[in-house]
């Protein structure tokens, strides 16, 4: 990547100190250029924009798949995936919003193939390096916001308002008819409603009522009619309703969004169901939080839950650690903690913080990620969930020195699951 290659050649140039008061300015600067490489190419095409702590990427794909019904020719960027009309590639970057000059290029690349939209993840890290400055909006949905990337951003208010420049830079599109849609449920949402747009959508629960939530699946209401989601969970049900409200400020109707919505039957690494011949329940799912952890486990509230976990990345957040041990030990009947990505941390240290929550019962601590996943497959009996969090579609284990471990937790648990059965 081209931003790679100049990052590298400022700190051969530029000593640490003296970068560290010009950073601003050299990221600002790094947008414009990018930009003015491929020539401005937002204003080409319709953006919408998706923040937020958690459900970008859900929201981004459920949206996607309502402009798709609605014979829009779409492109995206999200956690997940990278798509340009028909030709989707998966993110394997390890960044939910990627580079600037990548961000344009994929922006450029969409206007090329005639897309019609271009809806993209935008997160508080990417922000904090400007690469969502020269990215004119048409629309930004606003999902929720809770603590998080603390260590990055030094405050949550730091982090909040990193996620508010977000909203801010609409102010510089020279689009017309701008919309925010914001989740009127969130303890912030005064603040993104603030933000200069011409319309101002606020979005909630309550207009989903009445409501049904199921592990195998959603019942709610949409303009008075009886709507299915093979989606679970009330995170997803919101989600739904994000995308929704997001596709009315564009003028998409109720037919369409509910045709969508019933035909999309899941999204990879969001409480991913793993198939086989299996008697047991298998879900692969991005959870990275407390508060994400524990909303897929109450999904899975009635069952007997085996869980595999880390402690989310090293060097970051350790704050949750503790918490999240706390979590799995009141929802999961048997808890294997293991390997997440323990980058230049020590991973047996990470793994004995979230084991300091864990008080009811003594978690089995299996390092290697594999052989945790098969002995929670080997465990489970009839009617159980095997519930593997923490990474979703990560494409890699990140190690000492950014040393990187290919790696699927989606693959993986296919493939053990296989050897399980087969006895």
């Amino acid at each position: 990547m081209l931003d790679n290659f100049l990052d590298k050649l400022r700190r051969h140039i530029i000593p640490e100190k003296v970068f560290a008061l010009l950073q601003p300015i050299y990221h600002w600067k790094l947008s414009l250029l990018a930009a003015l490489w491929y020539r401005f190419p937002s204003r080409k095409i319709k953006v919408i924009a998706v923040t937020g702590t958690k459900g970008k990427s859900s929201t981004v794909e459920i949206l996607n798949a309502i402009l798709e019904e609605a014979g829009y020719k779409t492109a995206l960027s999200n956690t997940i995936r990278f798509k340009v009309g028909d030709a989707s590639y998966d993110n394997m970057f390890k960044m939910s919003m990627p580079g600037r000059f990548f961000a344009q290029r994929l922006i450029r690349k969409a206007v090329k193939n005639n897309c019609h939209y271009m809806i993209m993840e935008m997160t508080s890290q990417g922000a904090l390096f400007y690469r969502h400055r020269f990215i004119e909006l048409d629309a930004l949905v606003f999902t929720n916001i809770s603590p998080e990337h603390i260590e990055a951003h030094g405050s949550y208010d730091n982090y909040l308002d990193s996620k508010l420049s977000i909203a801010r830079n609409m102010c510089h599109s020279r689009k017309v008819n701008r919309a925010v849609i914001v989740n009127a449920d969130d303890p912030e949402s005064d603040k993104f409603m603030a933000c200069p747009a011409d319309r101002k959508i606020s979005y909630s629960i309550h207009d989903a009522e009445p409501y049904q939530l199921g592990k195998d699946g959603l019942e709610f209401t949409l303009s008075g009619q009886t709507v299915h989601s093979h989606l679970s969970g009330l995170f997803n049900l919101y989600n739904i309703v994000a995308a929704t409200a997001a596709a009315r400020s564009q003028g998409v109707s109720d037919i369409d969004i509910t045709r969508a919505i019933d035909n999309l039957t899941g999204i990879p690494g969001r409480v991913q169901k793993i198939a086989g011949s299996q008697d047991f329940t298998v879900i692969v799912d991005y959870a990275h939080t407390p508060d994400s952890l524990e909303k897929l486990y109450q999904v899975f509230s009635t069952s007997r839950n085996i869980c595999v976990l880390g402690g989310t990345g090293g060097g970051r957040d350790t704050w949750k650690r503790g918490e999240m041990g706390r979590i799995a030990d009141k929802y999961c009947e048997e808890v294997i903690l293991t390997d997440e990505d323990p980058y230049d941390e020590d991973p047996k240290k990470i793994v004995d913080d979230v084991a300091r929550g864990i008080r009811s019962k003594i978690p089995l601590i299996i390092m290697d990620r594999r052989e945790a996943i098969h002995e929670a497959l080997k465990r489970a009996k009839t009617g159980d969930a095997v519930l593997i969090t923490g990474k979703g579609t990560d494409p890699y284990i990140m190690g000492p020195n950014n040393t990187k471990t290919p790696w699927s937790d989606a693959k993986v648990a296919e493939e053990e699951l296989i050897k399980v059965t087969a006895r």
